[in-house]
C-alpha cells in the first residue's frame, strides 16, 4: 500500500540527515515540503531529483487533499519542514490526520530535532520539560505564558526569531531574573553559539553583538536543579 513517509531533515548543517531519510527521500515519488526552493537544496546536495509540491502553513489543508490523492494513484510521499522534524511547530500535523483517515499508512523517518539538539548541550538535570516551541506574537499572551511557564519546576523551550528575542529576554527577566538559561544560535550551522547565563546577562551579550541574527532557541532552567541521582531507579 501507498505510504506517506514524515522525514526529519537537518536544521542546519546539510549532513545531519540519517542514511534512511536520505534513502527514504530517494525511493517515493513525490515529496511534499514548505519550501520547494529549500526543499531543492537539500536534494541536490544529495543528488536526489524527485517532483516536488508545496505544503505549508497556509495551504496545509488543501494539499492534505491532494496528498491522500497521490496515495490513492499508487505513489509514496514524503513530507519535510523546512529544517528538523515534520510536525514539531511546523505543518504536517493536519496532512498526517487527512492521510489516516483515507485509511493509509503513515511512517516516521526520525532524527534532527533543534529542541533534542540544545537538550543535549544545556547541562540541566530533570526528567521533565515543556516544549511551547513559538510564542504568541501579542505581548499580553506572551507574558501570561511566560508567566504560567516559570511557576513550574521544569525547563521549558522556546523557538523565538531574531525580531523579537530581544523582548522575549526582557520579559523573563521582569518575570524571573533569577533563572538560569541557555540561547541556542544558529545551531549546526557555521556560525552556531550558545549563550548561557541568566535572562539579563544573555541579553547583554547579544546586545554587544554588531547584529542580531539566525535562528533561536531557548532553554529556561528549572526552579531548582534536580540531583542527577533521581535518574536512578532503585533496585
Amino acid at each position: 500500500m501507498s505510504t506517506l513517509y514524515m522525514v526529519a531533515t537537518p536544521i542546519g548543517n546539510l549532513e545531519d540527515i540519517t542514511y534512511r531519510a536520505v534513502e527514504t527521500l530517494k525511493s517515493v515519488e513525490v515529496i511534499a515540503c514548505e519550501d520547494t526552493r529549500h526543499t531543492q537544496q537539500l536534494l541536490t546536495h544529495w543528488g536526489i531529483s524527485k517532483r516536488l509540491i508545496a505544503c505549508h502553513a497556509h495551504n496545509e489543508i488543501n494539499s492534505a487533499k491532494g496528498i491522500v490523492g497521490l496515495l490513492a494513484e499508487g505513489k509514496d510521499v514524503a513530507f519535510v519542514s523546512d529544517a528538523g522534524t515534520p510536525g514539531i511547530s511546523d505543518p504536517g500535523a493536519r496532512v498526517v490526520s487527512a492521510v489516516r483517515q483515507a485509511g493509509y499508512p503513515v511512517v516516521p523517518i526520525p532524527g534532527v530535532s533543534a529542541q533534542s539538539a540544545l537538550v543535549s548541550v544545556a547541562g540541566y538535570v530533570g526528567k521533565t520539560f515543556t516544549f511551547e516551541g513559538f510564542l504568541s506574537p501579542k505581548k499580553g499572551r506572551r507574558k501570561k505564558r511566560l508567566e504560567e511557564l516559570l511557576s513550574r519546576n521544569e525547563a521549558f523551550i522556546i523557538y523565538e526569531s531574531p525580531f523579537r528575542i530581544l523582548k522575549t529576554l526582557a520579559e523573563l527577566a521582569e518575570l524571573d531574573g533569577e533563572r538560569k538559561l541557555i540561547l541556542g544560535r544558529e545551531m549546526t550551522k557555521k556560525f552556531e553559539e550558545f549563550l548561557q547565563g541568566s535572562a539579563s546577562q544573555v541579553m547583554e551579550m547579544l546586545l554587544a553583538k554588531p547584529s542580531i541574527k539566525g535562528e533561536f532557541a531557548l532553554l529556561v532552567a528549572p526552579l531548582q536543579a534536580q540531583d542527577s541521582d533521581d535518574h536512578t531507579e532503585e533496585a
